[in-house]
């Protein structure tokens, strides 16, 4: 039999042909193997050199990951030479081309609607859109230390430029996240540059931390043990699931069924100046990540070229609260309030389309939400500009209609509102559990 990469036999019953019994039993730690397009892949050495993460392509070890591979790169040429050394044979003629607990009639709709979609031209990018964006963060940024500088330091203007710098923040998050999914240049090395800069110089965070934590929640959202988003640390439990888990097994961390209250000083608040802050430095000394290190202090050096330093970081602290608030209801209410679960290994339409919803179309909720009011279209098409999600919408819904799947559309009022209220339902559900089971 042919060895596999890490020298072990092959398993499969001819030589680098196999079943999808065999492939799924390679889903370990220490031995990995992948479907795409039918061929089969060891991916047990490449994952630790995966420029998305090992965690991201482990998640899909044992399965078909055809549809994300697809969704996640736009230069599937590029990607291609990656794959050969790491193909060891494919799957049996006899087997389907997807795992069988997978819809193949979705499956088959969803890439006519995205060979449909590449056609129409909604994976080009309109450049005038995203210098305009970056424009009116830096005019933002600018004029917020300018005001500082030229007017003074009273207690109205410190409040407005907290307000500013939080604007210029949050729609800087926004647009990072363009570049972080490489839907802006055709040359990869240009997004991740401008995304360095972005992320690093205009927000002291890290690529490196971005990359490997936000591609996890794509590839497998509001999936426990994969989407790093519903890890809450035992501070929340979120879902129907968790919360009878958590009550059957007597666990109280915290108050639970009071979580729909405490979620006003936990959440919004300490996310982003606290939580994220953290992790983001820890992730760049583990890691070694020294490139990002240097693009991260640049941020903070800029206070130093102030003869009001102090209080120019007093102005960017609070505007890390003020954006903490923004950032946390933005994208918990495409989210929370939905289906979250262990892993059912579903198609890439349905398991997007269980985690997500999108938010009513204006200028307004496009600006505010940097577009993820589209969330749905942009995590079916995640390298696709955003300025097209309103283009290709109409047609993800008729798919859905098509096949029973719901697509949901709230008012932004109801998906701020909805987080509060899932979160009272998961605590209920778990206080339920903790006193009766």
């Amino acid at each position: 039999m042919r060895p596999t990469e890490t020298g072990e036999p092959c398993s499969g019953r001819a030589e680098g042909v196999y079943t999808w019994e065999e492939v799924k039993s390679h889903c370990s730690r220490n031995d990995q193997w992948l479907v795409i397009n039918r061929k089969v892949y060891n991916i047990t050495q490449w994952a630790k050199r995966h420029p998305g993460g090992s965690r991201v392509i482990s998640h899909y070890a044992g399965e078909d990951a055809t549809e994300a591979f697809i969704a996640f790169h736009p230069d599937l040429k590029f990607v291609q030479k990656f794959l050969k050394p790491l193909l060891i044979g494919e799957l049996a003629a006899t087997e389907p081309n997807q795992d069988p607990n997978k819809n193949a009639a979705i499956i088959r709709d969803f890439s006519n609607l995205r060979e449909q979609v590449e056609k129409d031209g909604l994976f080009r990018t309109q450049p005038l859109f995203f210098c305009l964006h970056l424009g009116h963060i830096v005019l933002l940024d600018a004029l917020a230390w300018l005001m500082v500088w030229f007017y003074g330091t009273s207690w109205t203007l410190t409040l407005l430029c907290a307000t500013m710098l939080a604007i210029a923040q949050s729609q800087a998050g926004w647009l990072q996240h363009d570049f972080g999914h490489l839907s802006v240049f055709r040359n990869s090395r240009w997004n991740h540059l401008a995304h360095k800069f972005i992320i690093g110089h205009l927000k002291g965070a890290s690529a490196c931390w971005w990359n490997h934590r936000h591609f996890q929640h794509h590839a497998k959202p509001n999936i426990f043990r994969k989407d790093p988003d519903v890890n809450m640390l035992n501070v929340f439990v979120v879902g129907a699931v968790q919360p009878v888990e958590y009550g059957i097994k007597k666990i109280k961390h915290m108050p639970y069924n009071r979580q729909h209250q405490y979620f006003y000083l936990l959440g919004p608040p300490l996310l982003i100046p606290v939580y994220f802050l953290y992790q983001i430095m820890q992730t760049m000394f583990s890691r070694r990540e020294w490139g990002d290190l240097a693009w991260s202090m640049s941020y903070y050096l800029r206070y130093f070229f102030y003869n009001i330093w102090l209080l120019v970081s007093y102005c960017s602290e609070c505007s890390r609260f003020l954006e903490s608030h923004w950032f946390v209801w933005v994208t918990q209410m495409s989210h929370l309030p939905m289906d979250i679960d262990y892993e059912k290994h579903q198609d890439w339409l349905s398991m997007q389309l269980q985690a997500t919803c999108n938010i009513e179309q204006s200028f307004f909720n496009d600006w505010f939400s940097g577009h993820l009011n589209f969330q749905i279209e942009h995590h079916l098409f995640p390298t696709m500009p955003r300025h097209n999600y309103h283009r290709v919408a109409p047609q993800v819904h008729e798919l859905c209609k098509k096949h029973g799947i719901p697509y949901e559309v709230k008012t932004l009022w109801r998906g701020l509102t909805d987080v509060v209220s899932s979160l009272r339902t998961s605590g209920e559900l778990w206080l339920d559990a903790y006193l009766h089971k």
